[in-house]
């Protein structure tokens, strides 16, 4: 089982501005989802395709460790492009400078310097002389994540400047993001050393105080998206039962400005109250009451327990087997994941 900071770096963006959910966070067990298991993979093989790159690794050894992460379930053939991208601009890098720089792949680094028990992993560090450049893969597509002034990113750099400066002086710290899934799927984002060690001293006094479970709740659609507590916190509750409140004191029709504003505001109550239904849900279903609410069974669906057994019936006795089909294209999304993004581009990208 894989161990995890409770200040991790990949939180940060959580816990650097909602102090007090890190500690309340703890006491609720660990979730995961099938996109964060697909992401996992596609992680995995970005870290042996970057071995194969940069390392003596027998052919044999890489294939059958590639043949193993296609076996998994959740392995689709837009993984296979879109770790290349990574691999592709890594190797860029390094074919960028004229010494050949040394690479790290998923390296733990640590930042408890600044952070109280603070480590986290990072998928790539290139030591180039003078400079550190930190390079993270995403793999989903459903939000951008940017590298410009990114915590995540800073953190780790912050502790890879701690795990080599016995061997290198850094003056330049270079980060970037490989989302290949987006059309702009490389954001790249650079500061001086001075900078990055400013940002390490703001981020201690407030990992302090996370640490101790002290500070505000700072409840908001970007901070309570992944909180393991987003369903049972009184502080995203108060504030989204506050703009109904609020939003039900002048009984005239609303303007356009207010609308902009409640349309801002309100950007987290629709996944708010998804989240109560989803839990209410999960209590009626272990038998705790939930007070006005109760489980009650879904419409059911017939099926066959042996279609073809019925069907090979049905034509005998004179059925058109036509008539026992129907054919419904694929959308557009199902077909790039069996075709894959970079072929489907090249075939039908007109249309």
């Amino acid at each position: 089982m894989a161990e995890h900071a409770l200040l991790s770096a990949s939180s940060s963006h959580r816990w650097l501005h909602c102090t007090g959910a890190p500690r309340l966070e703890a006491t609720f067990p660990d979730t995961t989802s099938e996109y964060a298991m697909e992401g996992t993979l596609a992680h995995e093989l970005c870290e042996l395709k970057l071995k194969k790159y940069t390392t003596a690794m027998a052919k044999g050894t890489y294939t059958r460790a590639y043949n193993k992460i296609k076996k998994n379930e959740l392995w689709a053939p837009e993984m296979d492009e879109t770790t290349d991208v990574y691999l592709e601009y890594i190797k860029s890098i390094i074919l960028s400078y004229k010494v050949a720089p040394v690479v790290v792949i998923e390296k733990r680094v640590d930042f408890s310097q600044y952070v109280p028990e603070g480590f986290g992993t990072a998928d790539c560090i290139i030591l180039a002389g003078d400079t550190l450049h930190i390079v993270d893969y995403k793999h989903g597509k459903g939000v951008v994540v940017d590298a410009d002034h990114n915590p995540q990113m800073m953190l780790y750099a912050l502790g890879a400047m701690h795990d080599y400066s016995l061997l290198y002086k850094f003056s330049t710290i270079k980060m970037t993001i490989v989302q290949p899934r987006l059309s702009d799927g490389i954001s790249e984002w650079a500061c001086t050393v001075e900078e990055l060690l400013e940002f390490g001293e703001k981020v201690k006094k407030i990992a302090d105080l996370a640490i101790k479970g002290e500070g505000e709740f700072n409840p908001s659609e970007k901070t309570c998206r992944y909180c393991k507590i987003r369903d049972r916190c009184k502080a995203r509750a108060e504030k989204n039962a506050l703009l109904v409140l609020e939003s039900s004191k002048d009984p005239k029709t609303l303007t356009n400005v207010e609308i902009a504003k409640y349309l801002k505001q309100g950007a987290d109550v629709s996944a708010w109250l998804s989240d109560l239904q989803a839990t209410a849900l999960a209590e009626c279903l272990a038998g705790r009451e939930v007070p006005g609410w109760k489980a009650v069974e879904g419409r059911s669906t017939r099926d066959w327990s042996n279609m073809d057994k019925a069907f090979e019936v049905l034509t005998k006795s004179g059925i058109d087997e036509a008539m026992l089909w129907e054919r419904r294209p694929l959308s557009l999304a199902q077909v790039e994941k069996v075709v894959g993004k970079k072929e489907l581009a090249e075939l039908v990208g007109d249309f």
